[in-house]
């Protein structure tokens, strides 16, 4: 009727395009996180899921297994439509690879739908990626980007990764850009997400000799990195970029788009508005108030993230430190790609 599938061998699948892993949990469950690259098709959505589960427990099981196949019932053509609309093999999951997975799989079988289902469901995905992160071993030497907030290491990151090198993008998987404005204008992800991301982009580059990342700290936004990325960036080689503080100015007014986010930008300053001398951070709270977000910015910088940059910079230093100094990201990528292993060449 249906085959059932490993972690490994669903992986496998789906690498090599064979086919298209979908979510039937609920749409509040696959928020939550889910296998990479997966899609959502609820078998039920989040009020039919509360109003099950209620019957489950405060009634009766077969309660909660009469009212879940009247719902379904109710739905079913459009609910099989949506599978028989994807061209390509699909496996399915639910949280424990149980009911929904199953009686999923079972109809679309009887509709001449061929589906595989993931055993053990979401919770065996989500254990396969605590152990293996566990026991993960990290040999390749980082190349890391460390450099002043604005010098727009993460546009470096994303074109390096474009032209096929070996990049960490740990901000993107986090969905965080690190800092107490990190959130702004992003989703950020929760650690089970993170994880999972990590892991398939870690698993990815295994092969390579050497990856690169950007120096962060052990955490972005709700995120935690694993104790060997720690290590890896402490022991890396440091690349660090300059450039001219306008150009860095320029890089967070495009990346924050603080003229769509006034007011997120203005609650995360009052964060910070302590720690920084009196007068300056009057000036930068009406600059805000003002729309003046250039000075705003450029305050931030010279009070507050640059002398704390400074203040850590050094304990990175592994004495075989590289200098870029460029007029802009664009102009910085070329002298990064030389100073990676091989001349550059990707991986």
């Amino acid at each position: 009727m249906f085959q059932d599938l490993t972690v490994q061998e669903l992986r496998a699948k789906r690498d090599s395009g064979e086919l298209v892993i979908i979510d039937v949990r609920s749409p509040s469950e696959y928020e939550e996180s889910t296998i990479p690259g997966s899609i959502n098709i609820p078998f039920f959505d989040d009020r039919e899921r509360a109003e099950i589960g209620t019957l489950y427990k405060q009634v009766s099981v077969q309660e909660a297994k009469k009212r879940g196949l009247e719902i379904i019932s109710a739905k079913l053509p459009a609910f099989i439509a949506q599978f028989a609309a994807i061209p390509q093999k699909k496996a399915l999951f639910c949280w424990r690879g149980g009911m929904r997975s199953r009686t999923t799989a079972t109809l679309l079988s009887l509709m001449d739908i061929h589906a595989y289902r993931l055993s053990g469901g979401f919770r065996e995905y989500r254990r396969w990626v605590v152990e293996t992160l566990a026991e993960f071993s990290f040999n390749q030497r980082a190349y890391v980007l460390h450099g002043n907030t604005g010098t727009g290491k993460t546009a470096i990151l994303s074109e390096l990764e474009r032209r096929g090198y070996p990049v960490l993008d740990l901000e993107g998987m986090a969905g965080h850009r690190g800092s107490i404005f990190g959130q702004i204008g992003m989703r950020a992800h929760n650690q089970k997400t993170f994880e999972s991301l990590l892991l398939e982009r870690l698993i990815a580059l295994q092969h390579s000799p050497y990856v690169i990342m950007e120096a962060e700290s052990r955490r972005i936004g709700k995120c935690v990195l694993p104790e060997f990325l720690m290590e890896a960036k402490e022991t890396g080689i440091p690349i660090r970029v300059e450039l001219p503080i306008g150009e860095r100015i320029r890089h967070i007014l495009e990346d924050y788009r603080p003229e769509e986010h006034k007011q997120q930008c203005m609650a995360a300053f009052r964060v910070i508005k302590s720690r920084i001398h009196t007068p300056v951070a009057a000036e930068i709270e009406q600059s805000i108030r003002n729309d003046d977000f250039g000075r705003a910015a450029e305050l931030l910088l010279t009070a507050y993230y640059d002398p704390r940059y400074e203040h850590g910079s050094d304990r990175y230093d592994s004495g075989q430190e590289r200098f870029v100094q460029a007029d802009s990201a664009a102009a910085a990528l070329e002298p990064i790609i030389a100073a990676l292993p091989g001349s550059g060449v990707p991986v």
